[in-house]
Protein backbone atom coordinates (compact mmCIF):
# COMPACT_ATOMS: atom_id res chain seq x y z
CA UNK A 1 0.00 0.00 0.00
CA UNK A 2 2.48 2.34 0.78
CA UNK A 3 4.38 2.02 -2.39
CA UNK A 4 1.34 3.02 -4.12
CA UNK A 5 0.81 6.11 -2.04
CA UNK A 6 4.54 6.97 -2.29
CA UNK A 7 4.55 6.45 -6.68
CA UNK A 8 1.54 8.29 -6.64
CA UNK A 9 2.90 10.85 -4.88
CA UNK A 10 6.59 11.19 -6.61
CA UNK A 11 4.51 11.21 -9.68
CA UNK A 12 2.40 13.54 -9.00
CA UNK A 13 5.21 16.12 -7.49
CA UNK A 14 6.85 15.24 -11.00
CA UNK A 15 4.07 15.71 -13.23
CA UNK A 16 1.29 17.60 -11.41
CA UNK A 17 2.92 20.01 -9.66
CA UNK A 18 6.13 20.53 -11.61
CA UNK A 19 8.68 19.93 -8.47
CA UNK A 20 10.86 17.61 -10.34
CA UNK A 21 13.54 17.15 -8.04
CA UNK A 22 10.74 16.36 -5.37
CA UNK A 23 9.62 13.62 -7.80
CA UNK A 24 13.40 12.70 -8.55
CA UNK A 25 14.07 11.68 -5.22
CA UNK A 26 10.95 10.55 -4.12
CA UNK A 27 10.98 8.03 -7.16
CA UNK A 28 14.11 6.38 -6.55
CA UNK A 29 12.69 5.54 -3.05
CA UNK A 30 9.51 4.05 -3.82
CA UNK A 31 10.64 0.43 -3.69
CA UNK A 32 12.39 0.84 -0.47
CA UNK A 33 9.10 1.68 1.15
CA UNK A 34 8.39 -2.15 1.95
CA UNK A 35 11.13 -2.21 4.36
CA UNK A 36 9.17 -0.04 7.03
CA UNK A 37 6.47 -2.82 7.66
CA UNK A 38 9.13 -5.70 7.50
CA UNK A 39 10.98 -3.93 10.47
CA UNK A 40 7.21 -3.25 12.09
CA UNK A 41 6.90 -7.06 11.69
CA UNK A 42 10.01 -7.73 12.88
CA UNK A 43 9.29 -5.42 16.11
CA UNK A 44 6.17 -6.68 16.43
CA UNK A 45 6.63 -10.13 16.44
CA UNK A 46 10.05 -9.88 18.43
CA UNK A 47 7.93 -8.28 20.99
CA UNK A 48 5.82 -11.49 21.69
CA UNK A 49 3.06 -10.56 19.03
CA UNK A 50 1.25 -13.68 17.83
CA UNK A 51 1.92 -14.10 14.18
CA UNK A 52 -0.72 -13.86 11.66
CA UNK A 53 -1.08 -13.71 7.79
CA UNK A 54 -0.47 -10.49 7.54
CA UNK A 55 2.94 -10.46 9.34
CA UNK A 56 4.20 -12.92 6.57
CA UNK A 57 2.69 -10.88 3.56
CA UNK A 58 5.06 -7.82 5.10
CA UNK A 59 7.76 -10.15 5.36
CA UNK A 60 7.29 -11.41 1.80
CA UNK A 61 6.32 -8.23 -0.06
CA UNK A 62 9.67 -6.70 0.20
CA UNK A 63 11.30 -9.20 -2.15
CA UNK A 64 8.82 -8.36 -4.86
CA UNK A 65 9.08 -4.91 -4.42
CA UNK A 66 12.82 -4.86 -4.17
CA UNK A 67 13.57 -7.20 -7.45
CA UNK A 68 10.63 -5.70 -9.50
CA UNK A 69 9.72 -2.06 -8.02
CA UNK A 70 12.50 -0.19 -10.02
CA UNK A 71 10.55 -1.52 -13.16
CA UNK A 72 7.64 -0.73 -11.70
CA UNK A 73 8.64 2.89 -11.14
CA UNK A 74 10.45 3.26 -14.68
CA UNK A 75 7.21 2.12 -16.63
CA UNK A 76 4.78 4.75 -14.36
CA UNK A 77 7.32 7.62 -14.63
CA UNK A 78 7.07 6.69 -18.71
CA UNK A 79 3.58 6.35 -19.09
CA UNK A 80 3.22 9.88 -17.15
CA UNK A 81 5.51 11.43 -19.36
CA UNK A 82 3.60 10.41 -22.01
CA UNK A 83 0.65 11.01 -20.73
CA UNK A 84 1.16 14.95 -18.80
CA UNK A 85 4.43 15.77 -20.56
CA UNK A 86 3.81 14.75 -24.15
CA UNK A 87 7.01 12.58 -24.58
CA UNK A 88 7.39 10.48 -27.21
CA UNK A 89 5.83 7.08 -27.45
CA UNK A 90 9.15 4.37 -27.23
CA UNK A 91 8.28 1.57 -30.06
CA UNK A 92 7.26 -1.42 -28.23
CA UNK A 93 9.95 -4.27 -30.07
CA UNK A 94 7.78 -7.18 -31.35
CA UNK A 95 9.20 -10.68 -30.28
CA UNK A 96 9.34 -13.55 -32.51
CA UNK A 97 11.04 -16.81 -32.72
CA UNK A 98 14.44 -16.73 -30.64
CA UNK A 99 13.93 -13.45 -29.06
CA UNK A 100 10.60 -13.89 -27.59
CA UNK A 101 12.08 -17.08 -25.80
CA UNK A 102 14.74 -15.45 -24.82
CA UNK A 103 12.96 -12.70 -23.62
CA UNK A 104 10.02 -15.63 -21.79
CA UNK A 105 13.07 -16.97 -19.63
CA UNK A 106 14.47 -13.63 -18.62
CA UNK A 107 11.50 -12.77 -16.67
CA UNK A 108 10.95 -15.96 -15.30
CA UNK A 109 14.50 -16.12 -14.31
CA UNK A 110 14.02 -12.36 -12.91
CA UNK A 111 11.55 -13.63 -10.91
CA UNK A 112 13.90 -15.90 -8.97
CA UNK A 113 15.57 -13.51 -6.72
CA UNK A 114 12.49 -12.15 -5.54
CA UNK A 115 11.29 -15.34 -4.74
CA UNK A 116 14.66 -15.27 -2.57
CA UNK A 117 14.06 -12.57 -1.31
CA UNK A 118 10.85 -12.84 -0.32
CA UNK A 119 11.68 -16.47 1.47
CA UNK A 120 14.60 -14.99 3.77
CA UNK A 121 12.41 -12.45 5.77
CA UNK A 122 9.34 -14.88 5.90
CA UNK A 123 12.29 -17.58 7.70
CA UNK A 124 13.73 -14.93 9.18
CA UNK A 125 10.48 -13.91 11.35
CA UNK A 126 9.87 -17.43 12.24
CA UNK A 127 13.45 -17.89 13.96
CA UNK A 128 12.24 -14.53 15.79
CA UNK A 129 9.27 -16.31 16.72
CA UNK A 130 11.12 -19.26 18.07
CA UNK A 131 9.67 -22.43 16.41
CA UNK A 132 8.31 -23.30 13.39
CA UNK A 133 4.59 -24.36 14.82
CA UNK A 134 4.77 -20.98 16.21
CA UNK A 135 5.70 -19.28 13.05
CA UNK A 136 3.67 -21.51 11.26
CA UNK A 137 1.16 -18.25 10.34
CA UNK A 138 4.37 -16.48 8.44
CA UNK A 139 5.40 -20.14 6.19
CA UNK A 140 1.92 -20.16 4.71
CA UNK A 141 3.38 -17.51 2.61
CA UNK A 142 5.55 -19.94 1.11
CA UNK A 143 2.92 -21.42 -0.87
CA UNK A 144 1.47 -18.81 -2.87
CA UNK A 145 5.03 -18.13 -3.88
CA UNK A 146 5.77 -21.18 -4.84
CA UNK A 147 2.47 -21.53 -6.93
CA UNK A 148 3.19 -18.09 -8.65
CA UNK A 149 7.04 -19.53 -9.61
CA UNK A 150 5.54 -22.69 -11.05
CA UNK A 151 2.76 -20.94 -13.17
CA UNK A 152 4.59 -18.51 -14.04
CA UNK A 153 7.09 -21.34 -15.27
CA UNK A 154 4.24 -22.12 -18.35
CA UNK A 155 4.71 -19.37 -19.83
CA UNK A 156 7.98 -19.69 -20.92
CA UNK A 157 7.62 -23.22 -21.40
CA UNK A 158 4.94 -22.70 -23.73
CA UNK A 159 6.70 -19.89 -25.34
CA UNK A 160 9.84 -22.15 -25.96
CA UNK A 161 7.69 -25.06 -27.38
CA UNK A 162 5.91 -22.19 -29.62
CA UNK A 163 8.15 -19.31 -30.30
CA UNK A 164 5.98 -17.90 -33.35
CA UNK A 165 6.83 -16.77 -36.56
CA UNK A 166 8.22 -13.29 -37.28
CA UNK A 167 6.17 -11.65 -39.89
CA UNK A 168 6.94 -12.32 -43.24
CA UNK A 169 9.01 -10.05 -45.74
CA UNK A 170 7.50 -8.28 -48.26
CA UNK A 171 7.68 -10.32 -51.76
CA UNK A 172 7.93 -8.82 -55.41
CA UNK A 173 9.05 -5.80 -56.60
CA UNK A 174 9.76 -2.89 -54.90
CA UNK A 175 9.66 -0.03 -57.36
CA UNK A 176 7.07 2.08 -58.73
CA UNK A 177 5.60 -0.77 -60.79
CA UNK A 178 4.20 -2.01 -57.62
CA UNK A 179 2.27 0.74 -56.67
CA UNK A 180 -1.48 1.16 -57.63
CA UNK A 181 -2.22 2.71 -60.95
CA UNK A 182 -3.52 5.42 -59.52
CA UNK A 183 -0.55 6.33 -57.33
CA UNK A 184 1.63 5.52 -60.11
CA UNK A 185 0.41 8.25 -62.34
CA UNK A 186 0.35 10.73 -59.50
CA UNK A 187 4.11 10.12 -58.74
CA UNK A 188 4.96 10.65 -62.41
CA UNK A 189 3.12 13.86 -62.27
CA UNK A 190 4.86 15.02 -59.04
Amino acid sequence: MLFRVFLVGGLTARYAADRRTLGGVLLPCVPLIDVVPLGATVLSVRNGAEPTVRHGLSAASPGITVVDGHRTVRRADAKSARRFSGAAVPPSPELHGRAAVADAWKSWIGFLPACAVSVGPIFGSVVLVGTVDDGAPLLVWLNPLTRVLIYSLIWPVATTAWPGEGPEPVKGNHGPEALPTTLRMWCRKA
